[in-house]
């Protein structure tokens, strides 16, 4: 039977095992890396804030940061460059930094919860997909915001390095604005050359 969290989150799939949740962040983007997380938590951990990180705000993503970081069994986070998203496609992108997450955990989880409906097997460890898993299991949440806390931070320094593209804003998601920025400055070093930069359709984003 699984423990449920006082909230809608769920702590493990199966109590008897070590499990790491992992997500990504920046996946949508049109510049900067792809961060992935993978995070063991106690089976009891409990924080009232825990949620999806995208129904969190960003000073509610910072304060869980630091709890998330000290609480957890083991944590990783991993960035996969723009240049090597373009090498390998954006899903093999995700799916690789999920990889190298795992492999820095300092504790070996014996299961994988992913978020999404798409993965790789790791070594020989088993795993289950869970579409929107980060709405349902808190070490999948713990991810998600670990990867987006430490790629918005990221983004940021490099916002002030590219100040025209607004991405201290957008985080180098499809805006409107970003898309116009490319339109008018031409791209970075960071922009992904595999992505469509510049459309004249409305986003769905």
């Amino acid at each position: 039977m699984t423990h449920n969290n006082p909230g809608q989150l769920k702590n493990f799939l199966n109590p008897d095992i070590i499990e790491a949740g992992c997500d990504e962040a920046g996946r949508g983007c049109l510049a900067g890396p792809v961060y992935a997380a993978a995070v063991i938590l106690p089976k009891d951990f409990y924080h009232p804030l825990l949620n999806d990180s995208k129904q969190l705000t960003a000073s509610q993503r910072e304060k869980l940061r630091p709890i998330i970081e000290s609480e957890a069994i083991a944590w990783s986070v991993v960035a996969v460059s723009a240049q090597e998203i373009d090498e390998l496609n954006i899903l093999r992108a995700s799916i690789t930094g999920m990889h190298r997450a795992i492999a820095k955990l300092k504790v070996r989880p014996q299961s994988l919860l992913i978020d999404g409906n798409r993965f790789y097997k790791y070594e020989e460890i088993p795993h289950t997909c869970v579409v929107k898993g980060d709405a349902k299991f808190a070490s999948i949440a713990a991810a998600s915001i670990l990867a987006k806390t430490h790629r918005d931070e990221y983004m940021l320094k490099l916002a002030a390095e590219y100040p025209q593209y607004g991405w201290e804003k957008n985080m180098a998601y499809p805006t409107k604005q970003h898309r116009q920025a490319i339109a008018e400055f031409g791209v970075t070093p960071y922009h992904r050359m595999s992505f469509r930069l510049i459309d004249d359709e409305p986003t769905l984003f």
